[in-house]
């Protein structure tokens, strides 16, 4: 591990931003080693799916809720990975849920305007005391489709959102009138780059008409004291153990099995954007 937990500036500034990029947080050997173990995954491949982006374009995920022993799991179960999202939300979390982001080259869709805590706030967690890490696999840049973000979004408090197609966005008429006042970021990066950023920070991506991929890992995770109200399709809290960072690179090439994909990959879609329709 390049780094390790970050400083109390760094939190001010996540706390002012809405996000905070710490570069090289996945040093280059442990970045190679996670991307070619999940670009040679079976199982990984077999359990994505699919979400149309309204435009014409695909962007393919596979989720899972639980970390497990595999290379996946040592690196959402990291000390520096996991000590840093304690210390932006001041005090224990545990493991939401963790996706890999697979926007392939010239195919790869685009996301829409969101929230995520405009999904989460569907599954009974009562306060945005989230945070996710976004793990840059592969170089992202405007090209094939970087992610965006306003600048200080997180302070607009939880918009409404609305499915468009399969994704649910942000009401589109709030977020162009948020536009002319507030900051659009491009977040480029390089591989093992890690963006951490507010459930309420205003978030995109467009699509990958590159012929370079931009996969992506993103470890989400709940303050402890946050516990959903209720059961959801992603957990309530669960204990997380952490491991030292050196177990990124100890756990080698170790993928999800057949077995990982009955207890751990979750074929289906994930329903906080669908529950809308509900909600």
């Amino acid at each position: 591990m390049a780094k390790g937990v970050i400083s109390d500036s760094d939190v001010q500034r996540y706390n002012e931003d809405g996000y905070l990029l710490v570069k090289g947080m996945l040093s280059p050997a442990e970045i190679e080693l996670l991307g070619r173990t999940a670009r040679e995954d079976r199982v990984l491949d077999q359990h994505s799916y699919g979400k149309a982006d309204g435009e014409g374009g695909t962007v393919r995920l596979s989720l899972w809720n639980h970390p497990t022993d595999t290379i996946y799991g040592m690196v959402a179960r990291s000390e520096s990975i996991v000590g840093s999202a304690e210390k932006l939300l001041g005090g224990e979390v545990y493991h939401y849920h963790s996706k890999m982001i697979m926007k392939d080259a010239k195919v790869g869709g685009a996301w829409a305007w969101h929230q995520d805590y405009g999904y989460w706030y569907q599954n009974g967690v009562l306060f945005p005391l989230l945070t996710s890490a976004f793990i840059a696999v592969d170089p992202a840049t405007k090209e094939n489709g970087c992610l965006q973000v306003i600048k200080g979004s997180h302070e607009l408090g939880r918009i409404e959102h609305v499915l468009t197609g399969e994704q649910a966005g942000a009401d589109q008429e709030r977020v162009n009138e948020i536009l002319k006042r507030m900051e659009l970021v491009h977040v480029e990066m390089a591989p093992g780059d890690t963006l951490y950023f507010h459930a309420n920070t205003l978030h995109r991506s467009d699509q990958n008409t590159s012929d370079k991929p931009r996969w992506s890992m993103i470890c989400c995770y709940n303050a402890a004291r946050n516990d959903p109200y209720k059961e959801a399709h992603h957990p309530r809290y669960t204990k997380l153990t952490k491991v030292p960072d050196s177990e990124i690179l100890k756990a080698g090439e170790k993928r999800f099995s057949d077995a990982d994909a009955g207890a751990w990959l979750d074929t289906r879609e994930d329903a906080s954007a669908t529950s809308l329709a509900k909600a």
